[in-house]
């Protein structure tokens, strides 16, 4: 794995409090060899088949998991287990030794009853665990509906993905039309390391289904994580990238899950820096950033130091802030102002996720006046996707709005590895041959 860190700016006035941005960009290797010398992965999908997933839905869903069985290798694990208001494991997890019985498991499945997505998750957790090797498993939930059955709540949900999570099992969510919650998938999906996806209809479905499972073969770590290592010299840390942290006396954690083969993911940090009264190269924090190879199951680390050169304040007056720096800082934020409107969308306060939305395209226009030629393009999309939403929520479409809002800025933030529903891939997670 290859770590870069830049600031932006690398001087600071002598005894003047400052704020500084961090940009981390990580690199994920090729694959050394080939698919065939990987371990043995874990699939679990959690299947949503209460009656509302009756139709070109359920049908929809039961053939891409038939193509998912045919990508598996036999000596992978996989298993579906399928929830409404009871739950049944159609495949118990295991090897895929008989691939056509599978096959017809599946296509048994039919729409019924209410929807306990909990139960059906919870069961799912317990196949994927009950299986899970060193490498792990992942478990995606695909509903339709509002869960109206068991626990609902998504604080609630995401503490058990949280768990699941710290236990070596990622959880993606793939909210199935424009009924489902999606702040419990949302929750899911942050909490669980996984992929947030949206899809409205069965082909698109089909696609993001098949696509967590090529995310799964072309795998190259685990249990990636960063540290952000403050000095005395720091004030606070801020992440801005809507990831799983946490706090602890070494400094901030931020849980990054697995990476694909060429996969590059950017990071940003703000660091508060209080007056430093001595002039001179001063360290403002380290960077330790661990991951497991995979085949080789090899644990690493990688440090990198972050130094700034504390000057007299006349010298500081000058600087030229980094424009690549500051245009991700503003990408970030335009994020963060979606998801807030995805949250006041739900709530049915279209007003303030209008704001947030107004306030996102004026912050994404000052970027773009100011951007580097080889961000422009991104920020374009951005300008495009947040004119969509604009539009969706005056139009009234509040549900398809705020679904979009969530599962776009989930994506952009560094928090899934795929696009979903009318969004194109990000270039914050994309493999190193896609086009620039």
């Amino acid at each position: 794995m290859r770590v870069n860190a830049h600031l932006d700016v690398e001087i600071v006035a002598h005894e003047t409090d400052d704020e500084l941005s961090l940009l981390v960009e990580i690199e994920a290797p090729e694959p050394s060899g080939e698919r065939a010398n990987r371990p043995a992965g874990t699939f679990v999908v959690v299947l949503d088949r209460s009656g509302s997933m009756g139709g070109g839905r359920l049908a929809g869903a039961k053939t891409a998991l038939s193509t998912v069985v045919d990508r598996l290798d036999p000596a992978d694990n996989f298993g579906v287990v399928t929830f409404d208001h009871e739950v049944e494991v159609v495949v118990p997890v295991g090897p895929l030794s008989d691939k056509a019985a599978v096959k017809r498991a599946i296509e048994g499945v039919s729409s019924r009853g209410s929807t306990d997505l909990s139960a059906g998750y919870l069961r799912g957790l317990q196949e994927a665990r009950a299986a899970a090797g060193p490498t792990g498993a992942t478990v995606l939930v695909v509903s339709d509906g509002h869960a109206n059955v068991g626990i609902t709540e998504p604080g609630a949900l995401g503490s058990v993905a949280a768990g699941a999570r710290d236990q070596g099992v990622t959880t993606s969510a793939l909210g199935y039309g424009l009924g489902y919650d999606e702040a419990i998938m949302s929750a899911l999906a942050r909490e669980g390391l996984g992929n947030e996806l949206f899809a409205e209809e069965p082909d698109t479905a089909a696609q993001l289904i098949v696509g967590e499972v090529d995310n799964l073969l072309d795998l190259v770590a685990q249990a990636a994580s960063v540290l952000i290592r403050p000095s005395e010299r720091v004030r606070a840390v801020r992440l801005l990238n809507d990831l799983p942290s946490s706090a602890g006396p070494n400094g901030v954690r931020a849980e990054l899950g697995g990476f694909y083969a060429g996969e590059r993911r950017k990071l940003l940090v703000v660091l508060e820096i209080p007056a430093i009264p001595a002039l001179g190269l001063a360290e403002v924090a380290t960077l330790e950033f661990s991951w497991v190879e995979l085949p080789a199951l090899t644990e690493h680390t990688v440090t990198v130091p972050v130094h700034v050169n504390v000057v007299p304040g006349d010298e500081a007056a000058g600087r030229i802030p980094d424009p690549v720096v500051r245009t991700e800082v503003a990408y970030l934020r335009t994020q963060q102002a979606k998801r807030r409107a995805s949250t006041y969308l739900s709530q049915g306060d279209t007003d303030a996720a209008l704001r947030e939305i107004g306030a996102a395209q004026a912050l994404n226009s000052a970027a773009r006046a100011q951007a580097p030629a080889e961000l422009a393009d991104d920020l374009a999309e951005e300008a495009e996707a947040l004119d969509y939403l604009q539009q969706e929520i005056e139009r009234g479409e509040i549900s398809r709005a705020a679904k979009y809002s969530s599962q776009d800025s989930a994506m952009k933030s560094g928090n899934s590895g795929q696009s979903g529903y009318q969004s194109r891939p990000s270039y914050r997670r994309r493999k190193r041959d896609d086009p620039q």
